[in-house]
This record gives C-alpha cells, structure tokens and sequence, in this order.
C-alpha cells in the first residue's frame, strides 16, 4: 500500500480503526522531509499490511498541534488505538525498517485506550 495524505478528520479513524498506522508530519519547505519522503514511501511499499500517512503540516495546523508537533519530520506511530512511538527527525532506511519491526512485536492490548480510560 502506497502512502496516502490524510487530514484531521482522517487522523482519529485511522488511529482507531487500524492495527498499525505509521504518521510522517512533514512539510513542503522542509529539506529534511523531502529527504525522508522517498524513505517512507519505499517502507509503504515493503509494508503493505501497515497504513502509511502523510500529513502536511501546513494545510492541517490544527491536527499538528493537537498533535504536539514541535519540528518536521516527526514519526508518529499508533498500534490498536494508541500512540506508541513520536519522535522529530529524518530516519534512514534501515532504521526506519528496524523501528517497524519493533513496533510489529511490540503486544499492545486491544482497545486499550478505551481500558485506560475506564
């Protein structure tokens, strides 16, 4: 599956409806996110079972902020409804393959989110 843009109606749905969703925040003015595009979207490919999004943090500022996005590119990832990884930064290839498969490992409980706040 091929990266695909989303907007702040998309984010929450993806986050809840999807087992593993990978978030690039990024911008058009941003050298190092034009730098890591081509990265993501190669790991979009080899990972067809994730979802990959693309949010422009210029035409979503409310989701950017809600968010907590203080630099682009910042790597979000959400696994069963949780926010289980965010960090600012570039990644390469191979780092960017390490943390997908850590993050394929990692148990998280279903509808954990709505256990916590139980």
């Amino acid at each position: 599956m091929a990266t695909r843009a989303i907007t702040s109606a998309d984010f929450e749905k993806l986050v809840n409806d999807s087992d593993l969703v990978l978030f690039d925040f990024w911008a058009t003015w941003c050298g190092p996110c034009k730098a890591f595009g081509p990265v993501f979207e190669a790991a979009s490919e080899a990972n067809p079972d994730i979802v990959f999004a693309k949010v422009d943090i210029d035409q979503n500022q409310d989701l950017a902020a809600a968010a907590g996005i203080s630099a682009v590119p910042t790597l979000m990832i959400a696994k069963k409804g949780q926010i289980i990884f965010k960090q600012a930064g570039a990644l390469r290839a191979s780092d960017l393959d390490d943390l997908i498969a850590q993050a394929k490992k990692l148990k998280v409980p279903a509808n954990a989110g709505e256990a916590a706040a139980k």
